[in-house]
């Protein structure tokens, strides 16, 4: 099915030149080949980078349903060639106004778990990528907006064939969808897909048409306001309360982004409601005491070093982080010279922590430990051009198939359900807990790093829930400190420790447990959902780098493909 898929793609980027290495071409790293070429469609046309995000976002829109789409919400952080810091967009998803602490309480008066919560109307919030992608485009699009749609409605138009992540997603995460969005991923006899079948969405071309002429506002406003707001009203499972208002009045923000150093390097994130940003920062600080370069990536201590900066992150991140128009966020604190090294402190080379809690950073309000189970519907790609523009977005429905129901076609998140459903404890309020239009927190952390003269030389990020914070601060201790390539530093399997590590199966990670152990790490080995993209500058020249685990790919503005040599451990969802 890969060969036919690149296959496609070669034959849509046929009249691109052959010049391999040419330093000023650009190139769209995707976890979908489809959705590359969609971006590169636009750099070939003279657009930027900017202009082949939003393609490709368009376009992983319809193949990738399960991940992302304009149902959902993105994090967009964005390099302007000859600018020394990024600009950051927040199109996080918001909730409606009429939610209140107890969004997610049952009628008797207990809190409904996550699988209980995610289906149906009440845990769609407002989506984000849209608005998000009209602000991106007004702040670095070249393009007429309408020509981004074309790949996209194509696909949905004449169709695209299935993939095994569609359809292994459909037969195990699938069981929550509507008869209405089944229907749109079956057979016409009503059977379940098969690999290679092809799949057809006329409703969502249509949609997809409209919008290219008729802008992203007429999303948020009009028939398809109301639409929205009858789906999700009137879902049979988990009614909503959302309102044609809260649709008009949602914004993508501009927002601070966050950057520190690590070692010679500037590394930008995103910040608050996204923790991604900030947690990666902390690991990162966390490990830079350490000599991770003589280290090694094959020492057992690089990694349980990498294990316990972890733990401290994840559980300043579940503490501390919220949205920052609901609740005071310390995001100055939690970087603090001071108290990052109050906290490495903490680490040790020779043994484990017996307990991990959060610290007390500059500026820190009284909150309450509150812990979000992140499910993994997500997808990460990176855009470059040839005038040395960047753009890194993160964005997602939440879930596979996010709430399980769809407006024309396309299928709307369950974002919702990344806010602390228990909004209290001990009489203390969660940061994270739900309010009226507030947005949940995020573990999304699209990330450019900048080499010491400013110049980029990395831009990467990742899927796969509350892991996307590991993966990215993974993958750029191999880049940056290990020297390793983009691509090789995302193959390495992964240790996730939010608490007890977890050893990605099937990776070195595994074969590292016993050593770990020793050290006094409680280790499970178990398969993870992993899925990063990144392209990185070598050389004078951009090279992009997709997960193995994944079905991504890089392809460049002269039509070059770059697919990884693919390994299969047994994994979670992406």
């Amino acid at each position: 099915m890969k060969t036919v898929l690149l296959a496609l793609v070669a034959l849509t980027l046929s009249s691109a030149a052959a010049a391999r290495s040419k330093p000023a071409q650009g190139m769209v790293s995707a976890a979908d080949p489809r959705g590359a070429a969609a971006g590169v469609e636009m750099l070939r046309a003279g657009g930027s980078a900017t202009d082949a995000a939003i393609a490709t976002m368009l376009a992983l829109n319809v193949v990738e349903p399960q991940s992302s789409g304009i149902g959902g919400g993105s994090f967009w952080v964005s390099h302007a060639a000859g600018k020394a810091t990024p600009t950051t967009i927040d199109a996080r998803e918001a909730a409606p106004a009429a939610a209140d602490a107890r969004w997610f309480y049952k009628p008797d008066g207990t809190p409904m778990g996550v699988r209980q919560a995610a289906p149906g109307g009440r845990s769609v919030g407002v989506p984000g990528a849209l608005r998000g992608m009209a602000l991106a485009h007004r702040q670095g699009g070249k393009l007429p907006w309408a020509r981004l749609f074309g790949p996209a409605i194509r696909l949905a138009r004449d169709g695209f064939r299935a993939t095994p992540r569609l359809v292994n997603g459909l037969a195990a995460y699938g069981g929550h969808i509507t008869a209405e969005t089944r229907a749109l991923y079956s057979r016409p006899d009503g059977q379940p897909l098969a690999v290679g079948d092809l799949v057809r969405n006329p409703a969502q071309a249509a949609l997809l048409e409209r919008l290219a002429t008729q802008g992203a506002d007429s999303f948020y406003v009009g028939p398809q306001a109301t639409k929205i707001v009858a789906t999700v009203n009137g879902a049979a499972r988990n009614p909503s309360k959302m309102t044609v208002g809260d649709l008009a009045s949602y914004d993508a923000k501009p927002r601070p982004p966050v950057c520190r150093t690590y070692r010679a390097y500037r590394v930008c994130g995103m910040g608050p409601p996204s923790s991604g940003g900030v947690a990666v920062l902390m690991i990162l600080k966390q490990l830079e005491r350490f000599d991770m370069a003589a280290l090694g990536k094959d020492s057992p201590v690089a990694w349980h070093l990498f294990a316990e900066a972890s733990r401290l992150a994840y559980a300043d991140r579940d503490l501390y982080i919220g949205d920052p128009d609901y609740v005071q966020v310390p995001v100055e604190g939690l970087l603090d010279a001071g108290y990052v090294a109050s906290r490495s402190a903490l680490i040790s080379p020779e043994r484990t922590m017996a307990r991990v809690a959060a610290g007390t950073p500059p500026g820190a309000p009284p909150r309450v430990l509150a812990t979000v189970r992140e499910t993994p519907g997500t997808t990460s790609l990176v855009a470059v051009d040839r005038r040395g523009n960047a753009v890194k977005v993160t964005t997602t429905v939440e879930g596979y198939f996010g709430s399980g129901l769809t407006v024309d076609g396309t299928v709307l998140n369950n974002e919702l359900t990344d806010f602390d459903i228990v909004p209290d404890r001990h009489g203390a309020l969660a940061a994270n807990r739900v309010e009226g239009g507030k947005r949940p927190r995020s573990s999304m952390a699209p990330t450019i790093v900048y080499n010491p003269d400013g110049s980029v030389r990395i831009a990467l990020g990742a899927a796969g829930g509350s892991t996307i914070i590991a993966q990215v601060a993974k993958a750029l201790v191999g880049v940056l400190d290990w020297k390793l390539s983009a691509q090789d530093a995302i193959a390495l399997g992964l240790l996730y420790a939010p608490g007890p590590v977890v050893a990605e199966q099937g990776t070195q990670a595994e074969t590292m447990a016993p050593a770990l152990r020793a050290l006094g790490q409680q280790v499970r080995v178990a398969p993870l959902g992993l899925k990063t993209n990144a392209i990185e500058r070598v050389g004078g020249r951009w090279v992009g780098a997709a997960d193995p685990r994944s079905e991504g790919v890089t392809i460049a503005e002269d039509g070059t493909v770059a697919e990884p040599t693919r390994f299969n451990p047994q994994r979670a969802p992406e």
